[in-house]
This record gives C-alpha cells, sequence and structure tokens, in this order.
C-alpha cells in the first residue's frame, strides 16, 4: 500500500530542491550563509524521503522528523531576519551575501526563507500523520 505521507513529503523536499536550484543557477540568486544551511538539510531528506517511499519504509519518521524540525526553526529565524529589522544586530551573515537580502518578495511577504519554511513545515507535518498512523 502506497504511504500517502511518504509520497507527498517526498515531493516536498524534491520541490523545494528544484526551486532552489533555479533561484541560484538559472536566476542567478547566490545563497547567503542561513541559505545554505537550509539546503544541507533539505537535499539529504530528498534521497532519505524518495527511498523510504520507494520501500514503503515508515520507519524513516526518526530519521527525518529531526531534521525537518531543525529546518523549521532555520528557515523560521531567517525568515524573522528578513522580516524584523531589529534582529540584524545579531549577524550571521559576516560575509558574502547578507541574509537580510530578498531576492523575492511576493505579495509582499514570500520570499525564498519563506518557502524554505513551508516545505519544511509541510514534511514535518507528513511525518507527524505517518508517525501517528504507525
Amino acid at each position: 500500500m502506497v504511504s500517502k505521507p511518504l509520497l507527498f513529503a517526498w515531493l516536498a523536499s524534491l520541490t523545494a530542491m528544484i526551486g532552489s536550484l533555479f533561484f541560484s543557477e538559472q536566476m542567478g540568486f547566490v545563497p547567503c550563509t542561513l541559505c545554505w544551511y537550509q539546503r544541507i538539510l533539505m537535499y539529504p531528506l530528498v534521497l532519505f524521503l524518495g527511498i523510504a517511499f520507494y520501500r514503503n519504509d515508515r520507519d524513516i519518521v526518526k530519521y527525518v522528523l529531526p531534521m525537518s524540525l531543525i529546518g523549521v526553526l532555520m528557515s523560521g529565524y531567517h525568515y524573522a531576519y528578513q522580516k524584523i529589522p531589529s534582529l540584524h544586530e545579531f549577524s550571521v551573515c559576516t560575509s558574502g551575501v547578507p541574509c537580510s537580502g530578498q531576492y523575492i518578495n511576493w505579495f509582499g511577504f514570500v520570499t525564498i526563507p519563506f518557502l524554505s519554511l513551508i516545505a519544511f513545515v509541510f514534511i514535518t507535518i507528513m511525518m507527524l500523520v505517518l508517525w501517528k498512523r504507525k
């Protein structure tokens, strides 16, 4: 039986990876330090969730859930850092592209870290659904 939460989580991670590669490789947006950390957390999820979906391995929750929760915290902080100027005094990007930069700002609130946050939250929810069904 196909596990829909595994499928949806894998598709979300795959979409996030393709989107981040599109922004950097096609659009020429240079990732900041926090963006790299989010990529480090997201890209392995594509492989882990893809294999878990193929094998219908519901035990993957214990590996993916911590990574996705850390991703939620990281991308949530990055989004807050972009949108709340008073956080800029606690700079984590000391060189290169500033973490407060906004290559996109669709509808006045959708930035790249926001998209990352949505992907990590969705993957986390799918893992919690899978865990509850187990």
